[in-house]
């Protein structure tokens, strides 16, 4: 884990959240409360291809011998790659 030490200017309102998850998750300081709640932010918000989780299970999809009714990944990657894009 990487540590770096930064200077935030937070409102009133984000302190006392962070004291509450602070409190109820008994955590040593209000930089482990924000971790927290970049953790729950990652696990419900961000869509799955960014999760780092769904990326490490991708990876290891690659080693297996079938995936649903593609033989390799190469198969399904071309299969992918052939589908229309879709419009903005």
């Amino acid at each position: 884990m990487h540590m770096v030490q930064i200077r935030l200017v937070i409102s009133d309102r984000t302190n006392h959240i962070l004291n509450i998850v602070k409190a109820k998750y008994n955590l040593r300081d209000k930089s482990a409360a924000l971790d927290k709640l970049v953790e729950e932010y990652e696990e419900k918000i961000l869509e799955p291809p960014f999760k780092p989780k769904f990326i490490k299970e991708l990876l290891e999809t690659e080693n297996d011998e079938e995936i649903g009714p593609f033989k390799t990944v190469d198969e399904l990657r071309t299969y992918i790659e052939s589908l229309p894009e879709e419009a903005d």
